[in-house]
């Protein structure tokens, strides 16, 4: 049984509406000349990297930028960032500008810089990052992976129709600076499928199993539940379950665009060092079938999941219900518990995702290989509060088609 617990976090955090102008400053403390600008498309066109852009030429800085970033990326489009940058410039620090996408690629391209290799060379357990990789500074465009606070990159491994996360605390952001004002605007569907993926973060990360039977070697970045983290992700969960829908229908309400921030904030930093679980494991064999954003597959996950969970995690499932406005005194303990996971479904189709597995290109002959590859993520699956087996699996995923 174990006996301690850590909390890692970036070096530094700056949150607030304007806090772009900080930008400067940051790139001052760490003694930044030249610069890589890692975004995308969208963001281009949305006029947010050209002015972040003009920000850093008026200030002198020598700039390089990558805009071609893919959704859900994959290890060669990676890899292609990666060429493009290398033999421009010595560079100083990376800027990541944009959602979980932009900032996942620039963690990789900033670990690529630093030790060389291909990007599957530290996928295939924790902490194979052998040391810092280059100065990152995360400026997230959207309220969901909380990836600009967390210890994990999400890319796709074309190779084998998987998606995979590589985990290690070299990986996190030296700075995450944190500006609601860059999410207004933000189309629905988008803010839908990171709102959904922070409140998967957040749960799977109350609900995990305690770090005191976390069985796995003395060195993890996932420990399991704890309770600075339960504090953090508690609190994500009411500000998701409170916030959401307004953001998703008001796009321009920056209260509640900046609560979805801090919520994201505060799923990240819980579950970048409990961990996520079962909803996790499924959701990456999955994205590697369908077209779907992450997000969107976790969070159509996420109440079937916490359905099978429900059992082993009453108390915890009774507070999340509650969290989500439920008067669970009128309710016998099991009932209550059980609304968690109806209140999770109900926003899932309050805000125009999708529910089952079927309306994202998922078959029946499909799911006993989604089973035991999400199996396989030991990573995730010793997270999970009930121990899953194969049969459970795929008994959740067909009540989930």
């Amino acid at each position: 049984m174990r006996s301690t617990w850590e909390f890692i976090t970036p070096q530094r955090i700056v949150f607030g509406n304007g806090s772009l102008n900080k930008l400067d400053s940051i790139l001052q403390d760490l003694d930044a000349k030249n610069v890589l600008l890692v975004t995308d498309e969208g963001i281009k066109k949305a006029g947010i990297a050209g002015q972040v852009e003009q920000m850093l030429l008026d200030r002198g800085y020598k700039l390089v930028i990558y805009d071609e970033v893919e959704p859900e990326p994959s290890t060669k489009s990676i890899l292609q960032g990666y060429e493009y940058v290398k033999g421009q410039m010595d560079t100083d620090a990376v800027i990541a500008l944009g959602g979980g996408s932009s900032i996942d690629t620039a963690k990789i391209i900033s670990l690529l810089i630093a030790h060389g290799g291909h990007p599957l060379d530290y996928y295939g357990g924790e902490n194979k990052v052998p040391g810092p990789i280059s100065p990152l500074i995360a400026i997230p465009t959207t309220a969901g992976t909380g990836s600009e606070v967390t210890s994990v990159a999400v890319i796709t491994d074309e190779n084998n129709d998987l998606k995979v996360g590589i985990s290690d605390n070299q990986l996190r952001a030296t700075v995450a600076l944190i500006d609601p004002e860059l999410t207004l605007g933000l189309p629905p569907y988008i803010t839908a499928c990171s709102g959904i993926d922070a409140l998967a973060h957040a749960i799977e990360a109350y609900t995990a199993k305690s770090f005191k039977y976390i069985e796995a070697g003395e060195k993890i970045v996932f420990q399991g539940s704890f309770p600075l983290g339960d504090t953090f992700a508690f609190q994500a969960i009411e500000l998701i379950a409170n916030n959401l829908r307004l953001a998703v229908q008001q796009g321009n309400n920056l209260d509640a665009r900046s609560n979805m921030l801090l919520g994201s904030l505060l799923a990240g930093l819980a579950f970048s060092n409990a961990g996520t679980a079962a909803a996790h494991a499924l959701a990456y064999p999955i994205g590697a079938l369908t077209s779907s954003p992450h997000g969107e597959v976790t969070g159509l996950l996420l109440p079937y999941v916490m359905q099978y969970n429900t059992s082993v995690e009453i108390e915890k499932m009774v507070k999340i219900a509650s969290a989500f406005g439920v008067n669970v005194n009128n309710l016998t303990t099991k009932e209550a518990a059980n609304a968690a996971h109806k209140s999770v479904l109900e926003l899932i189709d309050d805000i125009g995702l999708p529910t089952r597995l079927s309306s994202i290109g998922i078959k029946e002959s499909d799911i006993s290989v989604i089973a035991q590859k999400g199996l396989e993520i030991d990573r995730l699956i010793r997270n999970n509060p009930r121990d899953p087996k194969l049969e459970d699996f795929k008994s959740l995923l067909a009540k989930a088609l």
